[in-house]
């Protein structure tokens, strides 16, 4: 497994896709240190911590690579999902980002409406993305929404579902700020830790599900998603609302 692990952290590394490289080579370090202390064979033993100590000198400069994009605000990295792809929930999606210093968010979706309103479910959606910023490592205490308000019938329903999240969240000890906007267009993520993160279709990217009790429709996961591309960038300062 470690070695099936290095190997894709240097075929990433390859394509320059940095900061998935990272992580493959520090999973397949720990890996590999895990079969030296399990191996009584000195001369094998002192071949694994050959390609080891290889192994963590790029890791090393791959990371002092992707700190130097972000100090200079070059950093990107796109991530494209295919129509019908699985495997994209959100903490796929996001969780090499919150770090834990994270204790302040921002979102900025359109479409963050009524869950009956045709295919979208994206109070649902966004009630999920909260959940996972609770669960953390990182340690959110704000989060703000920009989003635009329903139209017609909808827009008491939409209020209702905002303002029972907006409950929920207080009783974790977090404030969702909500504001409303007729121009908004962009979607975006962004987190005081520089990160942000822009998905063409906002949250809203996964298919409704087949049914009630089809695979798919707890876990985000199994759930088969519209095709989108992700980009993420590393700003030195994240601008707010």
């Amino acid at each position: 497994a470690g070695a099936e692990t290095v190997k894709r952290a240097v075929e990433l590394d390859v394509a320059s896709r940095f900061q998935e490289s990272l992580v493959c080579y520090q999973e397949g370090i720990d890996l590999l240190l895990q079969v030296v202390k399990a191996t009584k064979d000195e001369a094998k033993k002192h071949r694994y911590r050959q390609k080891i100590s290889e192994y963590m000198t790029r890791a090393e400069d791959i990371k002092k690579h992707i700190e130097k994009e972000k100090q200079d605000g070059k950093y990107h990295k796109q991530i494209r999902i295919e129509e019908n792809a699985t495997g994209f929930g959100y903490e796929k999606l996001f969780h090499e980002y919150l770090t834990e210093i994270v204790s302040e968010v921002w979102v900025e979706d359109p479409y963050i409406r009524h869950v009956h309103q045709a295919s979208r479910y994206s109070l649902y959606n966004f009630l999920r993305f909260c959940e996972m910023l609770i669960k953390g490592p990182c340690k959110v205490k704000t989060i703000h929404l920009l989003t635009s308000c329903d139209e017609g019938c909808g827009r008491s329903q939409q209020m209702s579902g905002l303002e029972e999240i907006q409950q929920s969240l207080r009783n974790y000890g977090v404030t969702l700020n909500i504001e409303f906007s007729s121009s908004i267009h962009d979607r975006e993520i962004r987190f005081n830790n520089g990160w942000m993160i822009k998905i063409g279709r906002g949250l809203d990217y996964f298919k409704k599900p087949q049914g009630r009790f089809s695979i798919g429709y707890c876990d985000f996961d199994l759930r088969p998603c519209h095709e989108t591309t992700v980009d993420v960038f590393h700003t030195k300062h994240t601008k707010k609302m």
